[in-house]
C-alpha cells in the first residue's frame, strides 16, 4: 500500500503547488486527445486548422495550438484579469445534490457550463460569426466538456463545488487540499494510470451507447456522480448528512471506490466532445441566422 500512497501524495502535491486548473491538465488534455480519436476525419482535419490559427486569440501566455494546450486555454486565461473574467461562471454549474435536479436556476443568462456547451456548438456552426471567435469557441468547447463531466462541476452543497470541504489523506492534510482539489487532479490522474487504458478508438455501438442524450442529461447524470459517490464517500455514505465541521480523512479504500466512476466520467466527456465536435464541424448542420427585422 506504500506505493499507491506516494503516487498519490505526488499527485497532491502537484495539484497543491502547481497553478489552478479545473479538472488539471491530466484530464483534460486526456479528453481532448480521446475525442480526437474518435472524431469524423473532417473534423479532425477542422479543429487542427482552428488550432493552427489561435494566434488570432492574442493570448500569448497562454497557448492553444496543440489539443493539450487548448484543453487548457479557457483556465489559463482566467489569470488574464478583466479581459476574461467574464468567463468563470461558464466552467461549473452548483446544482444542489440534497434538492430535486434543477439545473434551471444554476444557468441564469446562460452562465453555466451546460448553456455554454450549446452555445460554442452554435457559434461554431453560424456562418456569419467571424473566424477568431469560432476559434475562441472550439476551445471553449473542447474544455467545457471535460469540466461539465467533473462531477464537483456538475453538484454541490453549496460549499463552491466541494472547494469548502476540507480533507486529509491519512495524514497529508495541507491548508489547501479541498474534495474539489481532489476530484480535479489526483482522482483523475488515478483513473486515468488505471489499465486498461482509456485512449483508444472505441467501436461505434460503444459511441452511441455513451453519447445518447442531451447536454442536460450529461448534467444531471455528473450531479448523480457527485451525489452518489463524491460526496457520499466524503460523509461516510451520507452524502446529505451533517456537513463536517472539521476536516474529512479520505482513505486509500473510499479513494479506490471513486476510480471507476472517475474513469466513466472521463470516457464520458471524451466520446462525448467526439459528437459535439462533429455536429458543430458538419457542412450539413451550418447556418446563416436570418437577418432581424
Amino acid at each position: 500500500m506504500i506505493r499507491p500512497l506516494i503516487l498519490f501524495v505526488a499527485a497532491l502535491s502537484l495539484l497543491i503547488h502547481g497553478p489552478a486548473q479545473a479538472y488539471g491538465r491530466y484530464a483534460h488534455g486526456a479528453i481532448a486527445r480521446i475525442a480526437l480519436a474518435n472524431a469524423k476525419p473532417a473534423t479532425r482535419a477542422a479543429v487542427s486548422a482552428m488550432l493552427a490559427r489561435t494566434g488570432l486569440l492574442e493570448t500569448p501566455t497562454c497557448p492553444a495550438k496543440t489539443p493539450e494546450d487548448a484543453s487548457v486555454w479557457p483556465d489559463c486565461i482566467r489569470a488574464m484579469g478583466d479581459r476574461f473574467n467574464y468567463t468563470g461562471p461558464w466552467h461549473y454549474q452548483n446544482v444542489d445534490i440534497c434538492k430535486p435536479f434543477d439545473l434551471t436556476s444554476a444557468c441564469a443568462n446562460g452562465n453555466c457550463v451546460s448553456a455554454q456547451i450549446d452555445r460554442q456548438v452554435k457559434l461554431i456552426q453560424d456562418r456569419s460569426i467571424p473566424l477568431r471567435e469560432k476559434i475562441a469557441a472550439t476551445v471553449f468547447l473542447i474544455h467545457f466538456v471535460g469540466d461539465l463531466h467533473m462531477p464537483l462541476h456538475a453538484g454541490d452543497r453549496s460549499d463552491r463545488g466541494g472547494n469548502d470541504v476540507r480533507v486529509a489523506y491519512g495524514l497529508y492534510a495541507p491548508e489547501r487540499l479541498n474534495l474539489h482539489g481532489v476530484w480535479d487532479g489526483a482522482i483523475a490522474e488515478r483513473a486515468l494510470t488505471t489499465p486498461p487504458s482509456l485512449e483508444r478508438r472505441y467501436a461505434d455501438a460503444e459511441r452511441a451507447a455513451i453519447t445518447a442524450g442531451t447536454v442536460a442529461d450529461w448534467s444531471r447524470e455528473a450531479w448523480t456522480v457527485s451525489r452518489d459517490t463524491a460526496y457520499a464517500l466524503a460523509q461516510g455514505g451520507d452524502p446529505c448528512g451533517p456537513k463536517p465541521t472539521g476536516r474529512v480523512t479520505l482513505t486509500n479504500e473510499s479513494l479506490a471506490k471513486a476510480v471507476e466512476p472517475q474513469r466513466l466520467q472521463i470516457e464520458r466527456a471524451s466520446l462525448r466532445l467526439a459528437r459535439l465536435l462533429d455536429e458543430a464541424f458538419d457542412p450539413a448542420r451550418a447556418f446563416t441566422p436570418k437577418p432581424r427585422d
